[in-house]
């Protein structure tokens, strides 16, 4: 008897059965309910998108076995693969795959761009790999970091990120970026006691504990980061682009004002006070103080610091910097619903928003993750079965998130309204 999937390649089934399938609801293995998935999302006008859903929801725990496992179909695996499918979970595990070829390694690591870069140089299998190496060397998405430390890899030497060495490559690889100088922050000393790094003083237990375990459980994540500076996403000084633009309104009144005055009576200048702002002071400093802290000191303030440091932090480029901040003790409930709505932070700390059972139980924190477009697709349609008949109504209107998004909050949106009356 010939298989399911090549019944629907040959247009043998009923629409019903083409229905179900595009759900995965057929009783066939998972790795053939996979493939019948593919085929329709890739090939099929009628069910593809119903299908591309069913796909982006897919039970991580099997998709995780069938990433690993060399005899996966190899439709599968290049799916998994494609640039607009890639999931971070099963990213690691497809490059460690076998049946993956070096050559579609090498292809991936000529064009794609943050994590997933950091993703590939920290695995085994691409460390070892010369072809891979040289491709990625070619990409131009690669930061300075980044390109100095393929250079690192393809040199057989270890990366130093202060070193001249460094310099040189990151001069060459990335003029415009600034390289950053040996942290002037002394390493701990192994006996040394806990310090709070915002007070000077020692540290709470529970925050103490929170971060030795949170530095052993990614020891070899911060490893493979070497000495990646601080780096924040959307630039250092985003919350200041109107800044010029309203001193240039305050100087044109204060001169309007000084022209209607008749020069015996006016007043001398002294507007200079006025235009230091204590709050940008503040927040200068700390990112002074932040841009010179090594991965460790990031970590241990993201998750010892104050929720000014955390705002800061959450944005960092390196993603175990950034994650930190979601693990620390001090964080509250409103910090995490504001950034659930950002878009300026890596789609991995959104990913793991929701991995917090905490967080996935605060219907604005769930909300904020579901109308951001920054938010992985399969992460927000896993969310949005949660969410309140009005939120879907306006979900389905919100042109900022993907059509399959709005598609499918109008679809269960009608479900909802419908259902009372029934």
């Amino acid at each position: 008897m010939p298989r399911m999937l090549e019944l629907i390649r040959a247009s043998a089934v009923s629409p019903h059965q083409m229905m179900s399938a595009a759900r995965g609801a057929l009783h066939v293995p998972p790795a053939e309910m996979l493939e019948i998935l593919i085929y329709l999302a890739e090939h099929n006008k009628i069910h593809g998108e119903q299908a591309r859903i069913t796909l982006a929801g897919w039970d991580e725990t099997t998709s995780k076995q069938m990433a690993a496992d060399p005899d996966t179909p190899k439709d599968i695996l290049d799916y998994w693969l494609s640039p607009k499918n890639i999931r971070p979970a099963l990213f690691g595990l497809l490059l460690e795959n076998s049946s993956v070829s070096i050559g579609k390694l090498a292809e991936l690591a000529s064009t794609l761009q943050g994590e997933f870069i950091d993703a590939m140089m920290a695995s085994p299998r691409i460390r070892n790999s010369m072809q891979v190496l040289n491709d990625m060397s070619t990409n131009h998405n690669l930061s300075g970091v980044q390109a100095a430390r393929v250079q690192a890899l393809i040199r057989g030497t270890a990366y130093v990120s202060a070193g001249p060495e460094h310099k040189a490559v990151a001069a060459e690889h990335a003029v415009c970026e600034p390289v950053i100088s040996e942290p002037v922050v002394p390493p701990p000393q192994a006996d040394a006691p806990p310090t709070d790094l915002e007070h000077g003083l020692p540290a709470d237990p529970e925050t103490e504990k929170a971060v030795a375990a949170f530095i052993t459980e990614h020891a070899a994540e911060i490893a493979a980061e070497g000495n990646k500076p601080f780096q924040p996403l959307g630039g250092i000084h985003e919350h200041e682009q109107e800044e010029p633009h309203v001193e240039e309104v305050k100087a044109a009144a204060v001169a309007a004002s000084a022209a209607a005055v008749p020069p015996a009576a006016a007043p001398k200048p002294a507007v200079h006070k006025k235009l230091v702002n204590p709050a940008d002071e503040q927040r200068g400093s700390v990112l002074q103080k932040i841009s010179k802290l090594d991965i460790k000191g990031r970590i241990q303030l993201a998750m010892k610091g104050t929720k000014e440091e955390r705002s800061i932090l959450v944005r960092d480029g390196t993603k175990i910097v950034a994650l930190a901040v979601l693990d620390s003790p001090k964080i509250t409930d409103g910090e995490v619903e504001k950034f659930a709505s950002q878009k300026n932070v890596l789609e991995a700390l959104l990913r793991a928003i929701p991995m917090k059972r905490r967080f996935a139980k605060n219907y604005a924190v769930v909300r904020n993750l579901v109308f951001n477009p920054r938010t992985p697709l399969d992460v927000a349609l896993g969310l949005m079965k949660n969410l309140l008949t009005a939120d879907l109504r306006n979900l389905s209107g919100n042109k900022e998130v993907s059509d399959t998004i709005r598609k499918l909050a109008l679809r269960q949106f009608k479900q909802k309204n419908d259902s009372p009356s029934k």
